[in-house]
């Protein structure tokens, strides 16, 4: 991030947004487009009219999504060492039975 904060023009659920970010202006870009992506999925998926309500679902959505990826990282950082350890075992039985 910079110090610098711009202002970008965005598109969330049909509407207009401005927004005012020290996060490089492509970056809040694809932000955007992924919350009104999720929000136009929420939308396609369901009899919703209601804005707000299909923001929610879709905020509720990547909010599930998030988690679940982040308690994946977690599995996949306590899980490395025990992965090390069995392939240094396993070396060692392969250089040993050479």
């Amino acid at each position: 991030m910079s110090a610098d904060r711009s202002s970008v023009s965005v598109r969330i659920g049909g509407e207009e947004h401005h927004i005012r970010s020290s996060a490089d202006p492509e970056h809040t870009l694809r932000c955007a487009q992924l919350v009104d992506e999720c929000i136009q999925n929420v939308r396609a998926h369901g009899a919703l009219v209601d804005t707000q309500r299909a923001t929610i679902l879709a905020a509720l959505s990547m909010a599930d999504e998030l988690l679940r990826l982040r308690e994946q990282m977690s599995e996949l950082g306590t899980d490395v060492p025990g992965r090390i350890a069995q392939l240094s075992a396993r070396l060692r039985e392969d250089l040993e039975a050479r």
